[in-house]
């Protein structure tokens, strides 16, 4: 007998002189056409409640009309057979930064289920450089985390990862506000090399800014992370791990399936640059697309000209 439970956040709700209804994880209320069983079999089945002696022997209609209830329950994703599995199981996550934000990152992401390891900058370029490793593909994770703004090429190996199908994802501060960055795990997705030109795009103070980041600016005054706005940095940055999990698992089952419909399906975490004000924890959302390569001005055209017996070239 299959001993399903009722899944995460679902519930059996009775309804004092009606049938039973379920409330979905989402909060959504169905109506269960119990046939001839009653709410309480149902729930107590559900729940795990009793033993197997105590319930209706296999043989006979109501035992065969509620395992029917299950499978439908079990179909629908409001039932489990097995015990859900954490959603950064199998994955590893590699974190790097300043204490205040990697510490509560790497305990999020292992209350999650990864796999984490600390690593260097110098680890991270070698992960850069290595050959693509086919059977880790979609399953490994860079988090990079500073409670300053980011040095002038500091990120740009890091910027490579994706191209290895490593998923890259970063974080930084600028005076009183973090900056979480679009999760990029694949060639096209948005890295912090995008994210800086299209900041200075979208700013008259472009020179400034530019030199805000290059470290022509007076010493840091803070506000620096506090024990809440970090927890909240770490949770959000472990939000997007998870999307990206689910993704490369929703992919990895759809055979067949357009490129284009996957990616469709994680375009909120990788087009999306958050800001958190560290004064009073508010949160907004910018979207944000790649910036793509320009393409090399053409070669001058040579121009040929005849002076007696030599020739002349001219370029412009």
């Amino acid at each position: 007998m299959t001993r399903s439970r009722l899944a995460p956040g679902t519930g059996i709700v009775t309804v004092p002189g009606d049938a039973p209804v379920l409330r979905t994880s989402g909060g959504e209320f169905l109506r269960i056409d119990t046939g001839g069983v009653t709410g309480e079999d149902l729930a107590r089945r559900l729940t795990g409640e009793g033993t197997p002696e105590e319930e209706t022997p296999d043989e006979g209609a109501h035992t065969a009309e509620l395992d029917r209830l299950v499978r439908a329950f079990e179909a629908a994703g409001y039932a489990l057979s097995t015990p859900p599995r954490a959603p950064l199981a199998g994955r590893t996550v590699h974190v790097l930064g300043d204490p205040v934000l990697t510490a509560p990152v790497a305990r999020c992401a292992g209350a999650e289920g990864a796999e984490v390891h600390r690593i260097t900058p110098d680890g991270v370029a070698e992960l850069a450089r290595a050959a693509p490793d086919h059977g880790a593909e979609g399953r490994v994770a860079v988090v990079w985390c500073l409670d300053s703004p980011v040095p002038d090429g500091l990120w740009d190996t890091a910027d490579r990862l994706p191209g290895r199908r490593i998923a890259w994802l970063r974080c930084h501060r600028e005076g009183a506000h973090s900056w979480i960055e679009p999760l990029a795990a694949a060639p096209g997705d948005v890295t912090s090399r995008h994210i800086r030109l299209r900041r200075l795009a979208a700013t008259p103070a472009h020179r400034e800014l530019a030199a805000y980041w290059a470290g022509h600016r007076t010493p840091d005054t803070g506000p620096h992370p506090t024990e809440a706005s970090a927890a909240l940095i770490a949770a959000l940055l472990t939000a997007d791990l998870i999307a990206w999990a689910e993704a490369e698992a929703e992919a990895g089952e759809v055979e067949g399936a357009a490129v284009g419909t996957i990616r469709a399906a994680v375009l909120p975490v990788r087009r999306r640059l958050r800001r958190i004000d560290l004064r009073d924890l508010t949160l907004t959302e910018h979207p944000v697309l790649p910036v793509p390569d320009v393409a090399p001005l053409p070669a001058p055209a040579a121009v040929r000209t005849r002076a007696g017996a030599g020739t002349v070239e001219a370029r412009p």
